[in-house]
């Protein structure tokens, strides 16, 4: 029987443009280390590149240690002094971008009736965020971090989506089946990668992302009030 629901954040529980919220994330921080040294656009292709070992992570550090060991490789380590004024971007300018996502009442109403079943929830958002960063979008979307046991962000990871070990590694930490557990997400790549897990997929359709044309027809899928049926039928089963 369903006892845990994994829930991606950015597109499904937070509503978003990615391309749109990605843009507006890297002006703002291209403008605050600007007076720091780095160049606009090189720093924000340093950034794509620090993203993309992240994902490329095998678990032989955390995602925290891939992105800064590449960082420091492009700029060298005397830039480590500069993280705090990163760290500080998140606390502060980052939370400009909040204008450039929407919100869904229903997400947290969505959340909250699922808790109310007894469920478990867990917070699988790409860890490619430092933790201060992922509890500001939880919020964002009008839930709380205590509403998850568990959130993933890139201090407390050591894999990425679409790698199912991001998945595995879940399940063994809170020592959970994928059969006992739905992931919900918007993009048709990354979350459903849980189902190499053995875990069932329930795609959110409302901001969805399918950049490679597959065919969703076989995945359950529709909005909010969908999901919620599908949950409540997964618990009678």
């Amino acid at each position: 029987m369903l006892s845990t629901v994994f829930f991606d954040l950015d597109g499904t529980l937070l509503p978003m443009d990615q391309d749109a919220f990605t843009k507006d994330y890297f002006k703002r921080l291209a403008g605050k280390l600007a007076p720091l040294g780095y160049e606009p656009e090189r720093l924000v292709k340093s950034v794509w590149a620090g993203t993309a070992a992240m994902v490329k992570n095998n678990g032989e550090r955390t995602n925290e240690e891939a992105f800064w060991q590449y960082f420091l490789g492009l700029y060298g380590e005397a830039c480590r002094k500069d993280k705090p004024v990163f760290d500080e971007f998140y606390e502060k300018e980052f939370q400009g971008a909040k204008a450039s996502c929407g919100f869904n009442p229903q997400a947290a109403q969505t959340v909250e009736a699922m808790k109310a079943m007894g469920l478990r929830l867990v917070l699988a958002t790409n860890p490619i965020f430092p933790a201060v960063a992922t509890e500001s979008r939880i919020r964002w979307a009008g839930l709380r971090p205590e509403d998850f046991v568990l959130y993933t962000t890139y201090e407390n990871s050591r894999f990425c989506k679409p790698n199912p070990a991001y998945y595995q590694a879940l399940l063994d930490q809170l020592g959970l089946a994928a059969e006992e557990c739905l992931m919900v997400g918007n993009d048709a790549e990354e979350d459903t990668a849980a189902q190499e897990t053995g875990m069932p997929v329930f795609l959110l359709t409302d901001c969805l992302i399918n950049r490679k044309g597959r065919d969703l027809s076989p995945y359950p899928q529709g909005g909010f009030s969908q999901l919620l049926e599908f949950v409540k039928a997964s618990r009678q089963g």
